[in-house]
């Protein structure tokens, strides 16, 4: 009997946008057990140095590692631009990143190869979609867009102020002289934003959530390693948080879509 199946699954984010992942990963994979990990006392990662990044995205996996976990998702694009590669050379698990999930999705549905993603500038910086997009299309027209305000406005629960239409129409200005039939939400914090984005983009460009495509991407991966749970019951929810527990709760609702409860500080713990 592989008694792997029934270990828990690792989530980290540097706060709140990760758990657009785990909504998705819930509901992909209900009876999986989840241990999320929310670095919100270093948010956010985006204006961090690559090494900075790196450091905080070990000291998150090393403590995850710490709960038995059969499987670890960066659900950060920042982080895995910077520390994916590095993360799974040091550590003997599957480890998946939100960025190749998202590229993949981009490039199976985009029609004429034109591909916009917005991000942080530590994301786009990284030239990370780009690559990953290079190499299923070696043509593709690609356009990195960073949208600075987005994570600090969602953050305050902003999404329908007026502000944040603003920046949107700002940031998406790129889109009424080019081609673009697809664009990447490449920060888990935008799929709050994607009616919003949808709406000044138009019908014909289609958005890839990252965040479906990193869970369908995770599910595929416990599929061929055989760490599937066989467990008919659901799955239980922790959540470790480096700051306040109770802005956490409050606004990390909106983003998981669900009442949060079973939270612990780990601020000692670095």
């Amino acid at each position: 009997m592989n008694f792997k199946r029934d270990l828990g699954i690792g989530i980290f984010d540097s706060g709140f946008g990760g758990l657009t992942v785990m909504r998705q990963v819930m509901d992909l994979l209900p009876n999986e057990n989840i241990y999320y990990l929310g670095d919100t006392a270093r948010l956010p990662y985006g204006n961090k140095s690559p090494d900075t990044i790196l450091r905080y995205s070990i000291e998150n996996a090393i403590f995850l590692l710490d709960k038995n976990i059969k499987a670890l998702v960066v659900a950060c694009n920042t982080a895995t631009a910077y520390s994916l590669d590095r993360l799974q050379q040091i550590f003997n698990i599957p480890i998946i990143g939100v960025i190749e999930p998202g590229a993949e999705e981009a490039a199976k549905i985009s029609t004429n190869g034109n591909i916009a993603v917005l991000g942080t500038r530590g994301t786009i910086d990284s030239q990370v979609y780009h690559q990953a997009l290079l190499k299923l299309i070696p043509n593709v027209n690609y356009h990195g867009q960073i949208c600075p305000l987005l994570v600090h406005l969602v953050e305050e629960n902003m999404v329908d102020h007026p502000i944040t239409n603003m920046a949107l129409n700002e940031y998406l200005q790129f889109l009424k002289h080019s081609t673009i039939d697809t664009i990447v939400l490449g920060c888990t914090h935008f799929p709050l934003l994607q009616n919003a984005i949808q709406q000044i983009a138009g019908d014909k460009i289609q958005l890839v959530n990252s965040a479906n495509a990193c869970a369908n991407k995770l599910k595929s991966v416990l599929e061929e390693n055989k760490l599937l749970t066989l467990r008919t019951i659901l799955g239980t929810q922790k959540y470790f948080i480096s700051d306040d527990i109770k802005k956490f709760s409050h606004l990390g609702k909106a983003f998981l879509g669900l009442p949060i409860k079973n939270i612990e500080h780990f601020g000692n713990h670095f």
